[in-house]
């Protein structure tokens, strides 16, 4: 066992894990925590993701995804009972850190992770980039065909050049309003 880690003050450390398997760890962990009585040294177990918007087959779905597939994040005291039971967990593969020594992750870098994962407006996702051909399938430019000349994913808009009476013309349109070609 090693000696040295001991920890004074609750810091977020990462969990590597088989990767799918980031939810059954999370809630292993949560019951071997309650279960081993370690809920004053291990707090929070956590399981980045973010809601994104994606497009398929048409239709606009909000789906959940994991902002670190392969990891789990654990508030906790480091010290040799809190670390063997996390260690011991079903499916984790260790700690991210210099050999067996957990290194937790900087409290700026975990402000950032739960930022991200607190915005409740969910970010539009397609599979078009710029230079694309795609077709308008919907709206007053139906079955025109067209070059992708920008995309704002804030908003979910593409601009697309249409070609109209021989001329290049910009128009903008949501995401759904487009499929590639």
């Amino acid at each position: 066992m090693v000696r040295q880690i001991r920890t004074t003050e609750p810091k977020w450390y990462v969990l590597h894990t088989y990767s799918g398997y980031e939810d059954n760890v999370a809630s292993n962990l949560r019951q071997r925590i309650e279960s081993l009585d370690m809920e004053d040294k291990i707090f929070e177990v956590l399981v980045p993701k973010e809601k994104q918007i994606e497009i398929k087959g048409g239709k606009r779905q909000i789906v959940e995804r994991k902002i670190f597939p392969g990891y789990v994040l654990v508030k906790m005291l480091v010290a040799e009972d809190s670390w063997y039971v996390v260690r011991n967990t079903p499916n984790v593969t260790g700690f991210i850190g210099s050999g067996t020594i957990p290194v937790p992750i900087a409290d700026e870098e975990m402000r950032k992770i739960q930022k991200r994962m607190g915005v409740e407006e969910p970010k539009y996702k397609i599979d078009v980039v710029i230079g694309d051909h795609v077709k308008i399938i919907d709206g007053p430019f139906k079955d025109f065909d067209g070059i992708v000349n920008e995309i704002d994913e804030e908003k979910g808009k593409v601009k697309v050049l249409v070609n109209i009476f021989g001329r290049e013309t910009p128009v903008e349109l949501d995401f759904l309003q487009v499929k590639k070609s």
